[in-house]
């Protein structure tokens, strides 16, 4: 290109485009070095946060709790895994990152030397140039001398004063083919160099990145899969926990017994806690008796003009002194454990008003109840039957929805680990003897129950 006059520096286009990828190379790979520096800081900063609630967690659990030693190795496992997972990453990836863009600023000045090289490399061919152009005008000069020394010297000087000028341009021209020699070999050294390792670098940019990647992304998963297993042996933990509590709770219930006639205690669900919500249920054995006489219950005691409203309440005698009374055989008559169905059948029998005719599907209610198991074909694993002394409101989809007189088959439960201290199985004996099926079985609280 200088020969045709179109420039007067050295190009290099493959050259150029190699230093453009590698300047390209050099962001990109400082940017990633960027993020994964953010990304180990974010990975301690969350390590920092995970043993802090962990802590939190494990100062809160008490020591008689169930799971303490299991906690504490939680605890411990937890800080250990995200201690590992953050040095791993910066032995597999960041020390990897780091060496990678090492080779960068080298090879970066060594560019930049390769251009000042250029340039000298440039002007010793600019001036070897100059001087061959002299050469071809140096008999012209020898002639015609140019300096006045020349032209003042004696004629027999001239030719020695040519002489030395001749010997001064060779000098000079000697000069400066070794100039262009010493700095085309020190740019060629260079520049050979560069032209081989800049696009083997440039290549070299894949491997990398998929190992770097590679790296990251499995360690990972495994630190993610290991971490799952400790959060699995927490929530088991914890579940038990819950559990023991539970099953604790259920036996402090059972373990209190009702006052007579007090409201029944409604125990734990067996499939979850569910807020007690004691429904006032009647102590009355249906909502359907009204006020009668019970004269006979009282024999020789009694006296003819009681009558209650319900086994607690009654009202005054209108005649004699409540002194005369035998109080004993008043309390055994109005106190709820000393009521039964057969009773109140028979005071049904001996009335003679308007309500007790009105009480007469109670009592064929109570016959019904009395057959016999054998007299109606069974469920497999029936086991006895109880009649509903209260009303029970399902809390959930599993219970039973009872009514003060329904009739229930209590069967075994399929999973006797299922089964919950104070609850039964069962089915409405009205719903078994319609449909022959189990489908609307559920669970209910013995409490509000009592055997036949």
């Amino acid at each position: 290109m200088q020969k045709l006059g179109k420039a007067d520096e050295t190009k290099d286009l493959a050259f150029e485009e190699g230093v453009i990828n590698f300047n390209k190379q050099l962001v990109e790979g400082t940017k990633l070095q960027k993020d994964l520096r953010a990304y180990l800081t974010a990975v301690k900063a969350m390590h920092e946060s995970s043993r802090r609630l962990y802590e939190c967690l494990d100062d809160m659990y008490e020591t008689e709790w169930y799971g303490r030693k299991k906690m504490d190795a939680v605890v411990e496992d937890s800080d250990l895994l995200w201690t590992d997972f953050h040095q791993k990453l910066v032995d597999h990836a960041l020390i990897s990152m780091d060496t990678y863009l090492g080779q960068f600023p080298d090879i970066k000045a060594r560019i930049a030397k390769r251009d000042r090289k250029l340039v000298d490399f440039d002007s010793a061919r600019h001036n070897f140039a100059a001087v061959n152009k002299g050469k071809k005008k140096e008999g012209v000069k020898i002639t015609k001398p140019a300096s006045l020394l020349e032209r003042a010297a004696p004629s027999w000087a001239q030719g020695i004063l040519s002489a030395h000028n001749v010997a001064q341009t060779s000098l000079s021209r000697s000069q400066a083919e070794e100039e262009l020699e010493r700095a085309q070999k020190v740019f060629e050294e260079i520049n050979i160099d560069l032209q081989e390792e800049l696009p083997s670098l440039w290549n070299s940019r894949v491997g990398f990145y998929v190992n770097t990647f590679q790296s990251v992304a499995g360690l990972e998963e495994k630190f993610h899969r290991e971490m799952g297993k400790i959060n699995q042996n927490l929530y088991d933990t914890l579940d038990k926990l819950e559990n023991q509590d539970m099953t604790s709770e259920r036996t402090q219930d059972a373990n209190h017994t009702l006052s007579p006639g007090g409201p029944p205690a409604i125990p734990k669900s067996p499939s979850k806690l569910r807020p007690a919500v004691p429904p006032p249920p009647k102590v009355t054995p249906s909502k359907d008796l009204k006020q009668e006489s019970i004269i006979n219950l009282f024999e020789e005691a009694a006296t003819p003009n009681i009558s209650v409203t319900s086994p607690t309440e009654y009202d005054a005698p209108a005649t004699g002194n409540l002194l005369d009374m035998d109080l004993d055989s008043l309390q055994a008559a109005t106190t709820p454990a000393a009521q039964t169905w057969d009773s109140w059948e028979t005071a049904e029998t001996t009335a003679v008003t308007e309500e007790a005719a009105a009480a007469e599907p109670v009592s064929e209610t109570v016959q019904e109840s009395a057959e016999s198991p054998e007299s109606v074909e069974m469920p497999e694993s029936f086991l006895f039957k109880v009649k509903a002394m209260h009303d029970y409101n399902a809390t959930d989809s599993d219970e039973l929805e009872l009514k003060a007189g329904d009739v229930v088959l209590v069967v075994n439960y399929e999973n006797p680990d299922d089964q919950d201290d104070g609850w039964l199985m069962g089915v409405k004996e009205a719903d078994w003897i319609q449909q022959k099926d189990l489908g609307k079985k559920g669970v209910f609280p013995e409490n509000f129950t009592q055997r036949m």
